[in-house]
């Protein structure tokens, strides 16, 4: 049974500067939604309600995000304003959530390390904070779960790719073994397409064991001299299987700004307030082009 979840926010979000020169890219906001809250509710949603998040320098208004904000809560209630404030009120409610901070940026290997004295002797998943899965009906991390319960190894999301962006992303070597389901012979962190085994990309969730934990420690520096969460895998794959599903649904890269882009039309297709005038819209610039 996984009951825990490490949400990596620490990074500075260079791809959309200048947005995010003074406000975290994890709070960028899909409709009226920041990006980091529906990855909150996508670990809720698979069953999980602890959760650390490892974030950085610059990063406090995620906490703030996720506690209790009693002056706004009053101003609401006073006003009348009961939708809003059950809104606000639910995200403190959503999850037991606890904060540690990473010193240096120094990759995504190194800031799952922080969580190994949350995490202990427990498998646990990891859900990056940066980008946002749509899917129905379970949702991307529950999907992952069902498979880490049947066999009791890690599993990671993996999604097909265009060839030519393969060099973007960590890339699997895998054997299919069941419908969606490979199991991963190797990783290779961006490689060039002509080199590249398949197009099988790591798609930003994971569930490991805790072992992974003692890789991380034997793993040394690799590109841009950090610790790479790759390679630790790869070490890893010495000893244990890993396996790496086709998950169903949508993953949106919220530092990239034509997902960013994409992700705020289609929530704001499913959002009361105004599906009916974006849909009126979308078909008007649909005209235009």
């Amino acid at each position: 049974m996984v009951r825990k979840a490490i949400i990596p926010a620490a990074g500075f979000g260079t791809r959309f500067l200048p947005a995010t020169k003074s406000s975290p890219k994890e709070m960028l906001p899909i409709v009226d939604t920041p990006t980091i809250q529906y990855v909150v509710e996508e670990a809720v949603q698979s069953g999980i309600t602890d959760i650390l998040m490892i974030i950085g320098k610059g990063k406090r208004a995620i906490e703030e995000h996720f506690d209790r904000n009693f002056e706004l809560e009053h101003e609401l209630d006073a006003k009348g304003k009961q939708k809003e404030l059950d809104a606000i009120r639910r995200i403190s409610s959503l999850a037991n959530i606890h904060f540690v901070w990473q010193k240096e940026m120094n990759g995504l290997g190194d800031a799952i390390s922080y969580a190994k004295y949350h995490v202990g002797d427990e498998p646990f998943a990891v859900l990056l904070g940066d980008t946002v899965m749509q899917a129905t009906p379970e949702p991307v991390t529950r999907q992952l779960l069902n498979v880490y319960e049947r066999y009791q190894d890690s599993v990671v999301a993996i999604e097909e790719v265009a060839p030519e962006r393969v060099s973007r992303y960590g890339v699997i070597d895998g054997k299919n073994i069941d419908d969606d389901l490979y199991l991963v012979k190797q990783f290779v962190e961006k490689p060039k397409p002509e080199e590249a085994p398949s197009n099988l990309v790591i798609a930003s969730r994971y569930v490991f064991s805790p072992d992974i934990f003692y890789y991380l420690d034997e793993t040394p520096a690799g590109v841009n001299n950090e610790i790479q969460i790759t390679d630790a895998m790869r070490l890893m794959l010495q000893k244990r299987a890993i396996y790496g599903l086709c998950f169903n649904g949508q993953r949106y890269d919220i530092g990239n700004k034509l997902d960013f882009v994409k992700a705020g039309i289609l929530f704001g297709l499913s959002s009361d307030d105004i599906s009916e005038d974006l849909k009126k819209w979308v078909k008007e610039l649909a005209q235009t082009l």
